[in-house]
């Protein structure tokens, strides 16, 4: 083969005209979700960790006070990003989020990339959470006054005789279960978790507003200024929740008109809370007393209100669980289409004959977040999400502008506004908040891209549904000879 025709198979794109009544009856996915059933997951994904597990640990190590910014910036960057999502998602309502809009816009190897990125970051970000639920049982657990044996409560590194993360690894589990059961019973799952979530969120405003001591936030910046961009770039797997949603286009009942409006309000909604919350926090306690894995319960048992404390444990266990669901139903989406396309092997692509789900990719999924969230400390991994969800944010910022340009006559239901400007602003804060990671993370993505090259040439090209006998054409058709 020649180096054209390999050049001509990584540009393949996939044709946006493909619909899905071509996928085989045991391959497609049951149409069950609603406009609020989107922006719940949406927002379950979005609201969960970041409030109740990352923002004390990044207020108490990294920022300080200063994390309301963090927040604020990494909302602005995941809100240029979400405009372009929404113009996706209005164009391609299909499974696979930023993978499906980089095939069919950028070519086949970029596609590629950022599906094996997110194959990575969405099980990773499961992880996370998982860890995030974990501490707050803990917590309960310490305050009813049942004492476990210290080697089950955290991973090796985090404690004295620490070994595993028990409870973790059992929630990774238990959320691979649940979506196994159908899409249906998932977003009504979602439904419930998050009107209970949102109603925690509130209650700690509105009841935590009274203990705020202006003291607490001086000072503001006491690891400088530059601490503001690495907190953006650690807490902004908190604020993309909706990129996850937006994985099960599939199975939405009206995905060209209910997408682009589930993205733009599971974030507004996720934004006022996450501001509000953390301006809470950090004026309740002095962020060196915050507590780094159960922020919120510490900081209201520190001011007498161990009652609360408790509630805010409870709901947080409830609330985190519906990220861990979201992050999980996103990457089992993402494998799922990638199978279909080719690009993984076919028999990842089957689902359950009665409920419709990737039944065995969601198991897998499971056992390997399991894996990473009783081993690993949540920064390492927290870190680790960031980078991957940033490139695919930059990837589909400027497929979004290219497709804006080169395909102007592909009905849209949303059309970005201030067009290149909004696109750009996400590409510039995304690069930039990537630029602030470690250089171990960047050693890990390295890795792993590397890995995903390996999987490419040596597998994925020669069975992708594009390949056509003889030399193949950027546009996924054979050369005119």
């Amino acid at each position: 083969m020649t180096l054209a025709e390999v050049r001509g198979q990584m540009l393949r794109r996939k044709p946006i005209t493909e619909v899905e009544e071509d996928v085989r009856p045991d391959e497609r996915l049951a149409k069950r979700l609603g406009l609020w059933q989107l922006t719940a997951i949406g927002v379950g994904g979005i609201i969960g960790a970041g409030i109740f597990a990352l923002a004390g640990s990044v207020a108490n190590q990294t920022t300080g006070p200063a994390v309301l910014l963090s927040f604020l910036v990494a909302g602005i960057a995941s809100a240029a990003a979400a405009l372009c999502y929404a113009e996706f998602a209005g164009m391609v309502p299909k499974a696979g989020s930023a993978y499906t809009y980089g095939y069919v816009s950028l070519g086949e190897i970029v596609g590629w990339f950022i599906g094996w990125d997110l194959l990575l970051e969405y099980i990773a970000v499961a992880a996370v959470v998982a860890i995030g639920v974990s501490g707050y049982f803990g917590f309960l657990l310490d305050q009813i006054g049942i004492t476990l044996p210290q080697w089950m409560l955290g991973a090796p590194g985090t404690g004295d005789g620490n070994v595993v993360d028990v409870f973790a690894v059992l929630f990774c589990l238990g959320s691979a279960w649940v979506l196994t059961r159908g899409i249906r019973s998932v977003g009504r799952f979602e439904m419930v978790t998050v009107g209970i979530k949102v109603a925690l969120v509130v209650l700690i405003i509105v009841l935590g507003v009274f203990h705020i001591d202006s003291a607490n936030y001086s000072p503001y910046f006491p690891y400088g200024t530059g601490a503001v961009m690495t907190g953006a770039a650690t807490v902004f797997f908190a604020v993309f929740g909706y990129d996850a949603m937006s994985t099960a286009a599939e199975e939405s009942v009206d995905g060209k008109k209910h997408l682009p409006k589930a993205i733009i309000y599971s974030l507004a909604i996720a934004m006022v809370l996450y501001v509000l919350a953390t301006l809470v926090l950090t004026g309740m306690q002095k962020y060196t007393e915050i507590n780094p894995k159960s922020g919120f319960s510490s900081a209201f048992e520190a001011v007498g209100m161990p009652g609360i404390a408790n509630i805010i444990a409870v709901g947080a266990i409830v609330g985190i669980i519906t990220v861990v669901l979201t992050f999980m139903l996103g990457v089992t989406r993402v494998w799922y289409s990638m199978s279909r396309d080719g690009l993984l092997p076919e028999w990842f692509a089957k689902t359950h004959p009665v409920r419709k789900v990737p039944t065995r990719v969601t198991w897998i999924v499971g056992v390997a977040s399991a894996v990473l969230a009783g081993l690993l400390p949540i920064n390492t991994v927290a870190e680790l999400t960031n980078i991957g969800i940033l490139s695919a944010f930059v990837v589909v910022c400027v497929a979004v502008l290219v497709f804006r340009y080169t395909r102007p006559e592909v009905p849209r239901t949303f059309r970005i506004p201030l067009m290149p400007v909004i696109p750009i602003i996400g590409v510039v804060f995304s690069v930039w908040l990537m630029l602030s990671l470690q250089a171990a993370t960047w050693v890990r993505f390295a890795a792993w891209l590397v890995l995903g090259l390996i999987v490419y040439f040596g597998y994925s090209r020669f069975h992708s549904k594009l390949q056509q006998p003889g030399p193949v054409a950027p546009s996924g058709g054979p050369i005119a000879q």
